[in-house]
């Protein structure tokens, strides 16, 4: 990696240390992999503010080290990937301190704008905010066991993590519309029928194995190329197709000015692995 980042293991896991809600492990499953885990099983990893704040300080951390890619999952003992907001900490806000708590970044945008790409690894519900911060990944896969929705309109509110934006994104908006004006929750199969989930995995260690061997994939490519791949899937979702096809070309001219550009094709021809420099 460029020398300007730190390693990994060292400093994301240093920063994890002080927190009581987060749990992360770098390289324990595959090397380059950070594995960050949303830990309040007795709430059924419900997002409150602490639980949030320790997310953004874990990313930022992520996103300054030299970890590839991040697995974002939730503590297994609570079979939930996050079963929602903390509702109790919403009950007693009024407009303005809701205001307040809906400046950006929060965590949605820094899990959506992470230069690494992040797999969401549904280990069982992902309801209201927890939809809303799996559609922040980049890949969801799912446990069969899983539901997922956005059932805020039940309590007379609405989704206000980026749910009436990103989802639409995903899975159109007549689907978007079911959901969120509903309150419907639907089970791992339907959520990766319309687009929501892409991989649904029956047991814990299929789960397992989707996953990292994904993480891995990816994991051993051109740090550099990874990053410049997933801003440009991102931002061709946010403009139309033309400016998308230009701001592709554009990124693409800019690994040329790369070792890493070179070294994979050096590597190509000569029939060896490459040695990414992430620079």
């Amino acid at each position: 990696m460029s020398d300007d980042r730190v390693d990994g293991a060292e400093a994301v896991e240093e920063v994890a240390a002080d927190c009581e809600t987060v749990r992360v492990e770098v390289g324990d499953r595959v090397a380059g992999v950070a594995t960050v885990t949303m830990h309040r099983p007795d709430a059924r990893n419900a997002l409150n503010g602490t639980l949030r704040a320790e997310l953004k300080e874990v990313f930022d951390a992520i996103e300054d080290s030299d970890v590839r890619v991040v697995v974002l999952t939730g503590a297994d003992e609570a079979k939930a990937f996050v079963a929602g907001a903390d509702v109790s900490e919403l009950r007693e806000r009024n407009a303005l301190e809701q205001r307040e708590a809906s400046k950006r970044p929060r965590v949605y945008e820094v899990v959506d704008d992470l230069r690494q790409p992040v797999i969401a690894r549904l280990n069982g519900h992902a309801l209201g905010g927890g939809c809303e911060l799996a559609t922040a990944c980049d890949v969801r896969i799912a446990h069969e066991r899983a539901k997922v929705g956005q059932p805020e309109i039940n309590l007379g509110i609405m989704p206000g993590g980026g749910g009436t934006q990103r989802l639409p994104r995903l899975v159109g908006e007549g689907q978007a519309m079911r959901l969120i004006l509903s309150g419907e929750l639907i089970d791992a199969d339907e959520a990766r029928e319309i687009g929501l989930v892409d991989i649904v995995c029956e047991s814990d260690d299929e789960l397992d194995e989707e996953t990292y061997g994904l993480a891995e994939s990816m994991a051993e490519k051109s740090p550099v190329a990874l990053e410049f791949a997933k801003e440009a899937v991102k931002a061709g979702s946010r403009m139309d197709l033309e400016s998308g096809i230009e701001y592709e070309a554009e990124l693409f001219a800019q690994l040329f000015a790369t070792e890493d550009k070179n070294e994979g094709i050096d590597a190509f021809f000569e029939d060896r692995e490459p040695d990414w420099q992430g620079r």
